[in-house]
Parts: C-alpha cells; sequence; structure tokens
C-alpha cells in the first residue's frame, strides 16, 4: 500500500496589520464668511420641484375628493336602507 506521508507541520498564518496611508496635502477650510444670497428669499421660481409639488397636489386632492363622493354614496345608501326599514 502506497501512502504519502502528510507533514505534520501546521502552517500559522501571519496577520499584518492595516496600515492607512494619510496624505500630505491639508484640507483648506473656508472662514464662516456671510455670503450674498444669489437671490431674495420670498421670489418665486417655476422649478422641476415646483411641478413635482403640483402634481403631488393634485393627486392628493383627487383622493380626498374620491374619498369624499365615496362617503356621500355610503351615507344615501344606509339613508335609503333606514327609510325602508320604519
Amino acid at each position: 500500500m502506497a501512502t504519502s506521508k502528510k507533514s505534520s507541520k501546521k502552517t500559522k498564518a501571519v496577520i499584518k496589520p492595516k496600515t492607512t496611508i494619510k496624505s500630505k496635502a491639508a484640507i483648506k477650510h473656508k472662514s464662516f464668511k456671510l455670503s450674498k444670497e444669489p437671490a431674495p428669499f420670498m421670489t418665486f421660481r417655476f422649478t422641476e420641484q415646483t411641478f413635482y409639488w403640483v402634481i403631488l397636489l393634485a393627486m392628493i386632492l383627487a383622493l380626498a375628493l374620491w374619498v369624499y363622493n365615496i362617503q356621500l354614496k355610503t351615507t344615501d345608501i344606509l339613508d335609503s336602507i333606514t327609510i325602508l326599514n320604519r
């Protein structure tokens, strides 16, 4: 029977600590000076975000009207049932 001998020597994995490389270029911080605003605060500009808010408002209003309509129909049905049972 031909068998190969296994080495009994165990190998240990060497764990090296991770080193971080710091950049030598320093980050320049700007001072907190007041800057001029590009436009006054209360100006109105129609932007893409305004368009999205208008669509969202229209959807919410349509949903509210739909729920109100369902409520009115339900009330009418309950009133007619009440009248028939008297």
